[in-house]
């Protein structure tokens, strides 16, 4: 039995090589409180398998903009040294689902408006949704268009329109 629950730690080495990880960022990230271990009898690191799943949501997270300290918070939800369940993850991945759709929604947006600069050359203060990026919704703007995309995303149908 003792044996078994051996098999749930693995080595930093190991964690490093199966999430694609550095060594030192692992040390990083524990140190930033995003993992956490356990030490050996030697002082050696052994991480619950479970911290494979934390580093790839660090991983995605990154990719997509999110910050170090957003991800600790977002973390904050889960239970401390253990492995944490479903419904955890579900709770936690509701912190993020407006700022996610928000993140989409810009990236919609800016795919949007340099499809629809191309060529212009403007560079209008005035007029450019890219450089005034608080008047895209403006009456006679390029937002309108993704006003309806906006709207898609919160849940609203504009359909009858």
């Amino acid at each position: 039995m003792q044996n078994n629950n051996l098999k749930q730690f693995i080595s930093i080495g190991e964690l490093a090589k199966r999430s694609g990880v550095s060594v030192a960022t692992l040390r990083f990230y524990e140190e930033k409180q995003l993992i956490w271990s356990i030490r050996t009898n030697g002082n050696q690191r052994r991480y619950l398998r479970a911290m494979l799943r934390r580093v790839a949501i660090i991983k995605i997270a990154q990719v997509v903009g999110i910050r170090l300290e957003e991800i600790k918070l977002a973390f904050s939800v889960l239970p401390q040294d253990q492995i944490a369940s479903k419904q955890d993850w579900q709770n936690m991945s509701k912190l993020w689902k407006t700022e996610l759709d928000q993140k989409i929604s810009t990236l919609l947006q800016l795919r949007q408006q340099l499809d629809w600069c191309i060529g212009c050359g403007c560079l209008s203060m005035e007029q450019c949704p890219l450089r005034n990026p608080d008047d895209y919704l403006a009456e006679q703007s390029s937002g309108a268009h993704f006003q309806k995309i906006l709207l898609a995303i919160d849940g609203f149908d504009q359909s009858e329109d």
